[in-house]
């Protein structure tokens, strides 16, 4: 494991590297998964973080975990710019670390869902050079509009006041492009705190864009079920078969197959 601080402040990121074996040559590059854990631009959930990870990683994936930056630290795209410079540091790496660099797909959920896709649609103003993209997005329960059915305080964090008119900059499901890389993402019928309608919106975007896409829309579950499993207090067997479903989406996408 290494951690690493980020020049962007308030952030930082941890990376899990799978070790290379001369017994397995079509393991000594893997694909790396970065996962942005939610918590509603205020907080960054360890639930959605560690335990996703080592998911990963099991799956034969290299993994790391983005410690972005929240509350007066999401405002001026601060995320996004920390994004920005993770995946630049990933790809930097990828010889010594063994990374396939155009094989990284972000993993979000909720707010951090938000933050995946803003890394696959949003300009970073005032980036220097390309902008780093992912290669795929893995979305749970995300948060995508500022409209009608948006969870607000996201975008209160990210524009630092409650001016509805201001956190349109912020909306996604109006910015989608045929330049979106493959999406799958998954939600809840009775999610309470960030409404389905925010998948079905994407959905429709990325449908309208040709865009691929694979979603599930299960019918029970609330917010907020990470891996569905007692470690994070959301034991949901079914609902958990979500982390099988991406991971198999993953690797087709990838052709990686370990």
């Amino acid at each position: 494991m290494k951690i690493e601080t980020l020049n962007a402040a308030g952030a930082e990121l941890t990376v899990y590297l799978r070790e290379p074996s001369a017994s397995m040559p079509q393991t000594q590059a893997r694909p790396l998964v970065l996962v942005l854990p939610g918590g509603g631009y205020e907080h960054v959930s360890q639930r959605e973080a560690d335990p996703v990870a080592v998911r990963f990683l099991a799956a034969g994936y290299h993994a790391a975990i983005l410690w972005y930056g929240v509350g007066e630290q999401a405002r001026d795209y601060r995320p996004l710019a920390q994004l920005n410079e993770a995946l630049a540091l990933l790809r930097a790496h990828a010889e010594e670390w063994g990374i396939r660099p155009r094989q990284i797909a972000l993993c979000g959920f909720s707010a951090g869902a938000h933050l995946a896709l803003s890394g696959a649609v949003l300009d970073l103003p005032g980036c220097a050079g390309a902008q780093q993209r992912p290669d795929a997005l893995i979305l749970s329960y995300p948060v995508v509009t500022a409209g009608p059915f948006a969870h607000r305080g996201s975008f209160v964090q990210l524009a630092g006041t409650e001016d509805t008119a201001a956190h349109l900059a912020f909306g996604l499901e109006d910015k989608i492009t045929p330049a979106v890389p493959p999406v799958f993402v998954w939600h809840t019928m009775e999610d309470a705190t960030v409404p389905v309608e925010n998948t079905l919106l994407l959905v429709s975007a990325l449908h309208k864009a040709k865009v691929p896409c694979e979603a599930h829309l299960f019918p029970r579950g609330k917010h907020g079920l990470s891996v569905c499993t007692a470690e994070v207090g959301n034991e949901m067997p079914h609902q958990g078969r979500w982390f099988g479903l991406a991971a198999e989406w993953l690797g087709e996408e990838f052709d990686f197959h370990p």
